[in-house]
């Protein structure tokens, strides 16, 4: 009886050996933006290559996607780190909480513009964000002052200065982060200062909750949900002159032989007009870390290094010579700090402007 209990103690342990063996993993997972995944490809390489750490697998999931699967849990089959082209939502920091993500460090890596794009064969175009929004609004407000169902089929109908030219948008999908910004920066900026929208919201705020941060993009064609591959967006519009694309900056600085900006409100977006904030469409790009996973997971604290690194995110850095905007330097000393102590993002950092 000895026997058969020590056999089968010895079985438990080997079969629970299996186990963390299946669940141990030496090789970082990263999900998440679109716009964040050239800059994360180019780090995680880089940690490959230099170090005695296996090459960091990346995957682009938008921001949304990458906030879902990073925030599921604390297994080793949930990723190490998430990309984002916008901040994490309080609502999602409390669904990590929920799955037990409760140690978060929140890291700001530069900055990026989103750019409005067309093929290098259109004539230039300058568009305010009211006109985009106009354009890309499910609803827009009628001559009475009430809202009504988007009818524009062409700009010059939105402003008879703009061309006789067919509206249509290739943009990403409800789960990218750059749809959240160009909502926020386009659609919400906007809207909340239009009567047509906020008497409705104080009509009754309970009913018509949705106005008084209006986003809701029109679903009649005319904006054309693209995936996170932004490279196909390049391709869609080198080859339709009407189409206008919508994605970071540092796809059109790849893409400038084949492409052309839309000024917005004047302003082209640059490097420059980014950091200063005169080109509107302006956000601040990030990424999340699993503090959980921090000596489980080999290389997160160099690749955490490395990513903050003024080699990487300085002023001459190897992102900023892919299209990543750099913060000013005391900001970059702010959030390599925060990085390399792994301060914990909390509620209270959601009621900061």
């Amino acid at each position: 009886m000895k026997k058969q209990y020590a056999i089968l103690m010895a079985a438990s342990i080997l079969g629970m050996a299996f186990i963390g063996q299946a669940e141990a993993r030496d090789q970082i997972r990263i999900v998440g933006s679109s716009t964040v995944y050239p800059f994360s490809s180019y780090v995680a390489e880089e940690l490959g290559a230099t170090t005695k750490f296996r090459t960091p697998v990346v995957e682009s999931t938008g921001s949304g996607g990458g906030m879902k699967l990073f925030c599921a849990g604390n297994g080793m089959d949930t990723p190490d780190f998430t990309n984002a082209s916008r901040r994490m939502k309080e609502t999602e920091f409390k669904m990590c909480a929920e799955n037990g993500v409760k140690d978060i460090t929140e890291v700001v890596v530069g900055y990026d513009g989103i750019a409005l794009a067309q093929s290098k064969g259109a004539a230039p175009m300058n568009l305010t964000r009211h006109e985009i929004l106009l354009a890309v609004a499910a609803e827009v407000p009628a001559k009475d002052g009430s809202l009504m169902a988007n009818p524009y089929r062409y700009w010059d109908e939105i402003n008879r200065n703009l061309p006789h030219r067919q509206i249509v948008f290739y943009g990403p999908p409800t789960s990218s982060g750059t749809r959240d910004a160009f909502e926020e920066l386009t659609m919400k900026n906007v809207a909340k200062k239009l009567p047509a929208y906020t008497d409705l919201y104080n009509a009754d705020k309970k009913k018509n909750k949705k106005y008084k941060k209006y986003h809701e993009i029109r679903q009649d064609g005319v904006y054309v949900p693209s995936g996170e591959n932004d490279n196909l967006i390049v391709q869609k519009l080198v080859k339709d002159k009407d189409a206008i694309g919508v994605f970071g900056y540092s796809y059109l600085a790849e893409n400038i032989d084949r492409i052309g900006a839309i000024t917005v409100a004047g302003i082209p977006p640059s490097p420059e007009s980014v950091q200063d904030g005169s080109y509107q469409l302006s956000r601040s790009l990030y990424f999340y870390i699993k503090k959980s996973h921090i000596g489980k997971v080999p290389g997160m604290k160099e690749y955490i290094n490395l990513f903050t690194s003024e080699q990487m995110i300085g002023d001459n850095g190897s992102c900023t010579d892919i299209g990543l905007i750099a913060l000013p330097e005391e900001m970059r000393d702010h959030y390599r700090s925060q990085a390399k102590h792994l301060t914990n993002l909390t509620t209270g950092d959601f009621k900061k402007k």
